[in-house]
């Protein structure tokens, strides 16, 4: 068995590498760009808030700078390189991961054990088989279809206290994209326009009926590499969040056929195994010979590199919490806030909004973290950085509000 030990810095270092969010940005952008970037971190989370840009637009950007947007719907909607499905969130997904995905397919409502929530859902689909049909019918003779184009058929509607009672057919339409039967074939902002998956991905581009085993087999390997290093409970909240069945044995597996290797890192975590993929040794070789080329970014609310909330507090004493549903009075830092990743640490967050009607880039406030302070060398990275996301969100115009007048001095 081989194993490592390495300081929390470099555990730091291989996440943020291992996440693309060191070294030089790219000489050129091309959907190839984009492509290559997904094999890394093998999804990109979408999310409707539109704040400042929405998150897969973000997250590209804190990687690749100035890319074209129609680049990553080339990718989707024309080459169908990536698809609309769920990983840890909502999320494109690779089209050569369809195996992974299509597990979650063949499980997903068709069961009437496990929680309550499975047997609901099981029960409800039961009772509106005929809804189903009627949905996939129309997508045969008319699709591809916006949700507004279906008419509520349902015979048991789908019943609920809160937001989601009376969305009948958004949660069949919900139900029959998780279990592979219909994709996203268009997209236009918030509007999607739904087919038959075969019509979306051509069964000879997919394939499926993949065991447990080897499901968890590919995916962990996936998961590791894109996290840099990580506990289980890491690769577990990774990628295909929660869905590694037969985890502890496959890692076991891993270990002893050398494709993993583990260890410790010293001060965080001490007590529990840490992984790292053997494709990630010469990384840590050349991160330990002190090759490190650091980069100054803003991050995605939803970013890969943070959104797991508790290892972004282990790895980096950075407690993150999204605001959008907290009331405006009770908001620590505001609605959107975007973290500052300076080098190898989170410095500090940027609470910000795009006019886009005024065509005008907002920056609110600016908040570091204890025991960080403005020196020349982070004024002048977030500065530009806050200049580059201007120009990548269309501005023309990036202004400072009166709380952030304090750092006016530094930033203009």
């Amino acid at each position: 068995m081989s194993t490592f030990s390495i300081s929390l810095t470099t555990a730091r270092r291989l996440a943020i590498v291992s996440q693309q969010l060191a070294g030089p940005r790219p000489a050129e952008n091309t959907p190839e760009t984009i492509l290559a970037l997904l094999r890394q971190i093998r999804c990109l989370q979408l999310d409707p808030i539109r704040a400042v840009e929405r998150t897969q637009y973000l997250v590209l950007w804190s990687r690749l700078g100035q890319y074209k947007r129609a680049h990553l719907h080339e990718l989707v909607y024309e080459r169908r390189a990536l698809f609309e499905y769920w990983a840890h969130a909502a999320s494109l997904v690779l089209t050569e991961d369809y195996p992974l995905h299509e597990y979650l397919m063949r499980r997903y409502g068709r069961e009437a054990s496990g929680s309550a929530w499975s047997r609901r859902l099981f029960n409800w689909v039961q009772e509106n088989a005929d809804f189903q049909q009627y949905i996939l019918a129309e997508l045969e003779q008319s699709g591809p279809l916006l949700t507004q184009d279906f008419n509520d058929q349902s015979k048991v509607p789908w019943a609920s206290g809160g937001w989601s009672s009376g969305r009948s057919v958004a949660y069949m339409l919900d139900y029959l994209w998780t279990t592979g039967q219909i994709l996203v074939a268009q997209r236009d902002g918030l509007k999607r326009w739904w087919d038959l998956r075969e019509r979306v991905l051509p069964d000879e581009v997919v394939q499926g009926g993949w065991s447990p085993t080897a499901v968890s087999r590919d995916a962990i390997p996936k998961a590791l590499r894109a996290l840099g290093v990580g506990r289980a409970s890491d690769i577990k909240q990774h990628f295909i969040e929660g869905r590694y069945p037969g985890m502890e044995r496959v890692l076991s597996d891993l270990v002893a056929e050398g494709e993993l290797w583990t260890g410790t890192v010293h001060g965080r975590g001490e007590s529990e195994t840490w992984y790292m993929h053997r494709e990630t040794l010469p990384l840590l070789e050349a991160l330990e010979a002190g090759e490190w080329h650091p980069r100054t970014t803003l991050l995605s609310p939803f970013d890969n590199l943070i959104r797991n909330r508790a290892r972004t507090e282990l790895l980096w004493d950075f407690h993150y919490r999204i605001e959008i549903y907290v009331p405006k009075a009770k908001r620590q830092y505001g609605y959107y806030v975007l973290p500052i990743l300076h080098g190898d640490e989170l410095v500090g967050r940027v609470d910000s909004r795009m006019d886009r009607k005024k065509k005008r880039y907002e920056v609110h406030q600016i908040y570091l973290e204890p025991g960080v302070v403005w020196d020349e060398a982070l004024t002048t990275a977030v500065s530009a950085t806050l200049t580059d996301l201007s120009q990548f969100l269309g501005a023309k115009e990036l202004t400072y509000g009166a709380d952030a007048d304090r750092f006016h001095p530094f930033l203009v």
